[in-house]
């Protein structure tokens, strides 16, 4: 990639960011969203949440795009990072220091040091959702903000879904771009792996959310072997 792409893609992602933190386009997560960062959990009563919908986070040369589901009511956002000050987050990241995707094992704050190596991390919504469950209707209203966001990561070569919601949503935007022709053609199981018309290797794998990782069904060894085949993808295995 030129100097010149390089910045055509910078000044696009910071395009991206400005206009999903102003975004109001769901009033029942907005209204949810403030609601949370007012009354806040009394752990974090010091704190002052982001409260606001969250952009994506990594290296904007990423060959590896990790698509989530939505932003965590006390995560992200009340940090206003992806994954970042919660349960899901603390089990993510150590897997990608593991396997050299990420320099800290660590995310707790937006100011913490963390950086992710070849690697963008970003959700299909961008706003805490009651119950982790938005409408099909809000995700249709972020779809725009993936597909943007997409275009402006042009190294990508591999999507790691987290959880069917995101898989789901990103098939979505594969149908919209004529990428795929149906999405029947792709179920979702952990581990399962598609390469798709466009060269893109999609992986799927569950959510690393609490209800997986304290019931066992996702753990440590599995969740790492996620990574370990997408950096073998994405030709970063050496």
């Amino acid at each position: 990639m030129t100097r010149s792409n390089i910045q055509i893609t910078d000044a696009a992602l910071k395009q991206l960011h400005e206009s999903i933190i102003a975004c109001e386009r769901c009033p029942r997560l907005r209204d949810y969203c403030r609601g949370i960062a007012e009354t806040k959990r009394r752990a974090y009563r010091d704190q002052t949440y982001w409260g606001r919908p969250v952009s994506g986070f990594g290296d904007r040369r990423a060959r590896i795009h990790i698509l989530g589901l939505a932003p965590g009511a006390h995560g992200a956002n009340r940090t206003g990072r992806v994954f970042t000050g919660d349960g899901s987050g603390y089990f993510m990241y150590p897997v990608l220091h593991d396997v050299g995707l990420a320099n800290q094992p660590t995310g707790v704050s937006s100011d913490d040091g963390l950086k992710l190596h070849k690697t963008w991390i970003s959700s299909v919504v961008r706003c805490a959702p009651p119950q982790d469950k938005p409408l099909p209707q809000e995700i249709r209203n972020c779809a725009p903000f993936l597909a943007r966001e997409i275009e402006a990561l042009s190294q990508v070569r591999v999507v790691v879904c987290l959880g069917k919601i995101a898989f789901d949503g990103y098939l979505a935007y594969l149908l919209h771009a004529g990428i795929i022709a149906r999405k029947s053609s792709y179920r979702f199981a952990h581990g399962a792996e598609y390469a798709l018309p466009n060269g893109v290797h999609l992986l799927a794998s569950y959510h690393p959310s609490l209800r997986n990782t304290n019931t066992g069904r996702l753990d440590r060894p599995k969740f790492t072997r996620i990574f370990l085949r997408a950096k073998e993808l994405a030709g970063l295995d050496a």
